[in-house]
């Protein structure tokens, strides 16, 4: 789970607030949100939420994830019926998007997306992962890399953290802050979260690496070449362009080529 931290009401008017929300019964269940949309609206959301868990209501009584996603649901209802008249006779729209991920004692884990109607939606094998907020400019890394039965855990934090950072450099409504946190299956406690500020070394080292291996593998790729056909004395059309596609030469082939001719030793 990754989240940023920059929250916007229009160019003048920026601010930092988490959006990552833990809700841990140590051995019993652990519950992890994140927020999208409205920070007011989401703000009373897990107002809400946190009340009830204190008081032993709500998620602290859930008995799965699947019961969980639906609470979170209610209460998103909740707060539309309170507030979303308001907001739009104002022309603002009621939109809140939750993920919720976790487990509880004895169910499997699982995640799920909870929509601003209230209804959720699982992730599964075929859609491994879910995003809410600005999703469009990470989403490319995590539709090429992200394999459920392949991508472990570790990996799946860098692809996490690669996707907020291609984001952040598209976008200057989504910064740092960054929280990342990973749970493991039947752990029912946090132990790995970390919080990544704006000049982080390990974060700045990550988006250096992934911008010099990207553009490694760009100079990797085949070769484009244009080639120019025509008669001679002909007129050139933009017809007669074509582009071809020409592999690179191996390293090694090109150091074998150059051993070969270097002049033979003179001997002693």
């Amino acid at each position: 789970m990754a989240s940023d931290s920059r929250s916007n009401a229009g160019h003048d008017q920026v601010n930092v607030a988490r959006k990552m929300h833990v809700f841990v019964q140590p051995g019993e269940r652990v519950f992890i949100l994140l927020s999208s949309g409205s920070l007011s609206c989401t703000q009373s959301i897990i107002t809400l939420l946190r009340r009830d868990f204190d008081e032993g209501k709500g998620l602290a009584q859930a008995p799965s994830l699947y019961d969980a996603a639906r609470i979170i649901g209610e209460e998103v209802r909740r707060v539309s019926d309170m507030d979303r008249a308001a907001l739009e006779r104002d022309e603002f729209k009621f939109n809140v998007n939750f993920i919720v991920g976790g487990q509880v004692r004895g169910e499997r884990p699982g995640l799920f997306i909870v929509y601003p109607q209230g209804n959720p939606l699982q992730a599964s094998e075929d859609s491994p992962y879910l995003q809410i907020g600005e999703t469009k400019y990470g989403r490319p890394i995590l539709d090429r890399g992200i394999r459920f039965d392949k991508t472990t855990l570790e990996e799946a934090a860098k692809y996490a953290l690669l996707s907020l950072d291609s984001t952040m450099r598209s976008n200057v409504t989504v910064g740092p802050p960054i929280d990342l946190l990973a749970y493991g299956v039947d752990e029912l406690e946090i132990t790995r979260q970390r919080r990544f500020t704006a000049n982080d070394p390990d974060l700045v080292k990550i988006g250096v690496r992934w911008e010099q291996a990207l553009r490694q593998a760009v100079a990797r790729l085949p070769q484009i070449r244009f080639r120019v056909g025509r008669d001679a004395g002909q007129p050139q059309s933009p017809q007669d362009e074509s582009i071809v596609l020409v592999e690179p030469p191996n390293p090694s082939d090109v150091a074998a080529v150059q051993a070969s001719q270097r002049p033979p030793e003179r001997g002693g």
